[in-house]
């Protein structure tokens, strides 16, 4: 069926236009909680995450609609169980949603309770949370390990566990198009969130990323970019990495590395006012998660470190 082009919408919805990509390929960067996408194939739509706003996910299911009316929705990616980019699946329903399978342990434990503070985090939005009140948890029907692929007509699609940013987190790499969706592994100009960070496993994320060959990435949050785009956030992690050493070394319990290097990583991204406290908070949470790494691996170090003087005085 030829697609049908639209007229650009954005006065209208106030909530954004689709962006094509490649031909096929589009993304739209307009929406709260993430960037979600979509792939046309000669059997349908395979949709990359969702919004998280009703009104958000309503609109972009429309814009799908507007732009191959008729064609049905064959799988819905997430690329982590968060709550950005997956509570909207309730609205691309009919829709075989796939995800790696710690996002349908992690998904399937959403209860009432998660769902109040969803809405209770838009208490100051009440426009927002009113749209919240019947939220429907969709965890993945299909789930992977490592690596799955997707193959419809000339379109190749591979799901890639990556983990670093949750242990969860997948990107999804279109080979021929040179297009990866890097979810939130890739913070573009933003304070990565790392709550439940592996950074180990990041930094070997943000190293695959460069080695696909992709053209564009598509990160959770912020412009479309290239591979050039990864240092930064590696350069952030590897830093906070370090100077959480450099205090546990010191003796500096957890409270005291989270206060003392709170400032300095604020310096590494713009930080809007309104949003400092917020900020914030999301960092002393990173903070609060390699301060436990560093502790392990110091731990891990000395007691190899014995081991070996138990052998040599053997």
């Amino acid at each position: 069926m030829a697609r049908r082009r639209s007229t650009v919408r954005i006065g209208v919805t106030g909530l954004g236009e689709r962006e094509e990509l490649v031909p096929g390929v589009f993304i739209n960067n307009h929406y709260r909680g993430c960037t979600p996408g979509f792939i046309h194939t000669e059997e349908g739509i395979v949709l990359v995450d969702t919004p998280l706003i009703p009104k958000q996910a309503l609109d972009w299911r429309e814009q799908i609609e507007d732009e191959y009316p008729g064609e049905p929705f064959l799988y819905l990616i997430n690329t982590d169980h968060h709550r950005g980019h997956a509570l909207g699946n309730q609205y691309m329903l009919p829709v075989t949603v796939i995800a790696h399978e710690r996002a349908h342990k992690e998904m399937s434990g959403y209860t009432d309770n998660f769902k109040e503070r969803v809405r209770n985090s838009f208490k100051r939005e009440p426009e927002i949370q009113a749209q919240l009140n019947n939220i429907e948890i969709i965890p993945p029907h299909v789930t992977f390990t490592s690596r799955a692929k997707l193959l419809f007509g000339t379109r190749e699609i591979e799901l890639i566990f990556v983990g670093g940013h949750t242990p969860a987190t997948s990107i999804v790499w279109l080979p021929s198009e040179k297009v990866c969706f890097v979810g939130d592994i890739l913070w573009v100009d933003q304070h990565p969130y790392m709550a439940q960070g592996n950074t180990l496993e990041w930094l070997n994320a943000l190293e695959l990323i460069r080695q696909l060959g992709a053209e564009y990435l598509v990160p959770g949050h912020g412009p479309v970019c290239g591979p050039d785009a990864t240092y930064r956030v590696g350069e952030y992690i590897e830093f906070m990495r370090r100077r959480v050493r450099d205090y546990y070394m010191e003796g500096k319990n957890k409270n005291e590395t989270k206060s003392g290097l709170v400032g300095e990583m604020l310096e590494w991204f713009p930080v809007p006012p309104e949003r400092k406290a917020k900020i914030e908070s999301q960092i002393k949470s990173g903070l609060n998660r390699v301060f436990r790494e560093i502790q392990r691996e110091e731990e891990q170090q000395e007691g190899d470190f014995e081991d070996e003087e138990d052998d040599d005085a053997g």
